[in-house]
């Protein structure tokens, strides 16, 4: 399967699984989602679980709150995560407060799917990477898949979480790994061993970080569409750099940054979203507080610019194998 076959394949198991398990937002019932992730769920499961809304994202987090409480498991999508900003009030003053706010009487057992990232030419507003600001807020979970395998299995632990569940996609690897050149040949999912995906029913657990590459001279974390990158910077570095594919940023798997940063002495963290106050700055805050007898040079970011994403400059703002590189052999320049 590719990513968004996985994604229907457990939208589709929970469907059939849990009657209280339903699915609605901007043309994910008729249309099947504008990247086909809620293909034929209408046409199997009916127009009352699988359903258009306005394009009202407050409206559609507000009702999502209002089901979960009262004993359903929706999965709502933001079409674009972009457009999730409208819904932010609604996540944070109710989804993320209603379980401590109401002494444990009530929760909101929510997930929201959205694709985010950029590198499919969508200027500043299809591209953005706002998971720093869901992570930031206390009673959200925030999860971002890298591969098929992981995806179907992540979705399903996150419908079947009691807590709401922020469940970021990576649209430029939807189709295919992507290692951030893009003047070469689209690759798909076909071969490829992480997208060998069982059609039943199974979970990837929130919380737990897997290590893409094993290696003993530096750690590199990552998630999303930058472990493929990841993986294409490490080759081209020429360092044995060990790569973690952080899976959910909130909960953490905290402990396996540490072991690997203990063993390697040296940190770099890669993601695609701004730098400045994006999700690397609370872990390289982490490592530092953690592994600081450990290190043997300073923790490096490579971030997106601090700039909106730039359309006709795409491929200067996305942080490429290059950067990647570089920050490694400069990690590599201090004994």
């Amino acid at each position: 399967m590719n990513l968004i076959q996985a994604l229907n394949s457990a939208l589709d198991v929970m469907l059939e699984h849990d009657p209280n398990v339903l699915i609605f937002g901007e043309d994910v019932g008729y249309f099947g989602g504008v990247f086909r992730v809620t293909d034929k769920l209408q046409e199997k499961y009916g127009a009352t679980r699988c359903f258009d809304t306005p394009i009202s994202e407050g409206g559609i987090i507000a009702t999502a709150i209002g089901m979960g409480a009262y004993g359903l498991r929706p999965v709502a999508e933001i079409q674009f995560a972009d457009y999730i900003l409208p819904a932010y009030d609604q996540l944070v003053s109710e989804a993320a407060r209603l379980r401590y706010r109401s002494g444990g009487e009530f929760s909101a057992p929510i997930t929201v799917r959205s694709p985010y990232g950029g590198g499919i030419f969508g200027g500043q507003t299809h591209s953005q990477s706002p998971e720093a600001i869901f992570a930031h807020v206390t009673g959200l979970k925030t999860v971002i898949p890298s591969n098929p395998y992981d995806a179907k299995g992540l979705l399903i632990a996150a419908i079947e979480c009691d807590d709401p569940v922020i469940f970021l996609e990576p649209k430029r690897i939807y189709n295919g790994p992507f290692d951030g050149r893009p003047d070469t040949q689209v690759k798909t999912w076909a071969g490829h061993p992480q997208a060998d995906v069982p059609e039943g029913h199974y979970t990837v657990p929130l919380g737990k970080a897997a290590i893409a590459r094993e290696g003993d001279e530096v750690t590199v974390l990552a998630y999303g569409t930058m472990v493929h990158v990841a993986l294409a910077g490490i080759a081209d570095s020429g360092v044995d750099a060990e790569l973690i594919d952080l899976r959910s940023i909130v909960p953490l798997d905290i402990d396996t940054i540490v072991a690997s940063v203990k063993k390697t002495g040296r940190c770099v963290i890669f993601h695609e979203a701004s730098r400045f106050g994006g999700f690397g700055a609370e872990l390289s805050a982490l490592v530092q507080e953690r592994c600081f007898d450990h290190l043997q040079s300073p923790i490096d970011r490579v971030a997106g610019w601090d700039m909106p994403y730039p359309h006709a400059f795409e491929w200067d703002y996305f942080p490429g194998p290059r950067r990647l590189a570089e920050a490694l052999k400069r990690a590599m320049e201090y004994n």
